[in-house]
């Protein structure tokens, strides 16, 4: 049985289901996802699979990235399809894991920042190694279709079905945006399922070389580090990374590489690491904090404009913050919180982000960014239900140990 043949049957369709609700997910995900299999939705899409038919055009939209103002493209496909491609990647995933190397951390079956990280920190002498840190440009949506599709049917060659209808995805030269079907050349289409394992596969000579000479490596998806025992050597490693990508059609992100002594510490993932400390990185607190301002802000001028009490609006900004902290979303595996907790060894960056989240709800209820905002006591946020980073971390790990 292929690949292809797994996706119209109903026990493999238990079995994603089982790991999908497994997860610290949303419960409306698996809700719609239970209906859609008991349904037996995927099962017209599966048909035309084997009969070969087109699938849908992709529709291309473009998205405010992490709640800035920064903008990227992403495409997605009917539900249904996109349901039936969520299951396909979930087994490539598990079937192709043995060709990555053991320095490839995004998407894989066990695998987590956790690893990463707690891998990187156990190499010796971490404390006395130069790094350098790098981001690919546009990852997804930069892969050349011509340069990936070898790779794709080197490794899919004992599975010509698979190839065939993988292939005729990434070779469709059409999207929709907005009314019109256009013309486009869209990468591996960030935003569609597939993108996660092609992500994994187009860069593995790359995992593999580095893990072959012993070089401290970790990749995430678009996200590297490397370190070496000199800086002449970090910039050796730093050229051979560059010259592999720019081969392969990809550049970096010259606002996101970077060179670090070791006293410097280094950041990965979010991560900060420094004199075996490891915290949520600053940049990772910046962000958060800045969605929070912009969110207090956004409620503020809603609850003026329609004169409205200034609980009300600050019950909004709990739900939507206790939803982003503690809950997954659809397309996530960890929440905000476990993808931290399981990690740090310090809470001195959740004490920032809590006392900045209460002094949001502060400035929402009174309007005031004055000392008139402390007449809303600590007690009245926490009866609006303002969940404690600081609180549910410890409890976390009390749970663990």
């Amino acid at each position: 049985m292929t690949i292809l043949d797994r996706l119209s049957q109903r026990d493999t369709w238990e079995s994603f289901y089982r790991y999908k609700c497994s997860l610290t997910g949303s419960t409306a995900f698996c809700r719609e996802l239970r209906r859609f299999i008991d349904e037996e939705g995927y099962l017209p899409v599966c048909e035309r699979i084997r009969r070969g038919e087109p699938f849908p055009l992709p529709r291309k939209s473009v998205i405010s990235k992490l709640d800035t103002q920064k903008k990227r493209i992403v495409y997605t496909y009917p539900e249904a399809e996109n349901t039936v491609l969520k299951l396909l990647t979930y087994l490539l995933l598990r079937e192709y894991d043995g060709l990555f190397s053991s320095g490839l951390y995004s998407f894989r079956p066990n695998r987590t920042a956790k690893d990463a990280i707690r891998r990187l920190t156990g190499t010796p002498n971490i404390d006395g190694m130069y790094s350098y840190k790098a981001d690919i440009s546009n990852y997804f949506n930069s892969v050349p279709p011509v340069k990936f599709l070898p790779v794709l049917e080197e490794v899919t060659a004992g599975d010509r079905e698979l190839y065939t209808f993988l292939s005729g995805l990434l070779s469709e030269p059409h999207v929709i945006d907005g009314r019109d079907v256009i013309t486009e050349e869209k990468g591996i289409m960030a935003g569609t399922p597939l993108s996660a394992f092609y992500a994994n596969l187009y860069l593995m000579e790359l995992d593999r070389f580095f893990e072959q000479q012993g070089i401290p490596y970790g990749r995430y998806s678009d996200d590297i580090i490397l370190f070496a025992d000199s800086m002449d050597k970090c910039q050796q490693y730093a050229d051979i990374l560059r010259s592999f990508t720019a081969e392969r059609g990809l550049t970096m992100n010259p606002s996101k590489e970077s060179f670090n002594v070791p006293q410097d510490g280094w950041t990965f993932l979010g991560f900060s690491y420094k004199d075996g400390i490891v915290d949520i990185a600053p940049a990772s607190v910046k962000k958060l904090k800045g969605k929070m301002r912009r969110k207090a802000r956004a409620l503020l001028r809603w609850r003026k404009r329609n004169e409205l009490d200034g609980e009300k609006a600050a019950l909004a900004f709990i739900r939507i913050f206790n939803r982003k902290l503690f809950e997954c979303s659809e397309s996530s595996e960890l929440t905000w919180s476990r993808w931290f907790f399981s990690v740090i060894t310090t809470d001195v960056s959740l004490r920032v982000i809590d006392r900045y989240a209460q002094d949001c709800v502060r400035f929402i209820i009174s309007g005031s960014r004055t000392k008139a905002r402390y007449n809303v006591r600590y007690e009245e946020i926490r009866r609006l239900g303002l969940r404690s980073l600081l609180y549910e971390y410890y409890k976390f790990v009390e749970n663990s140990t």
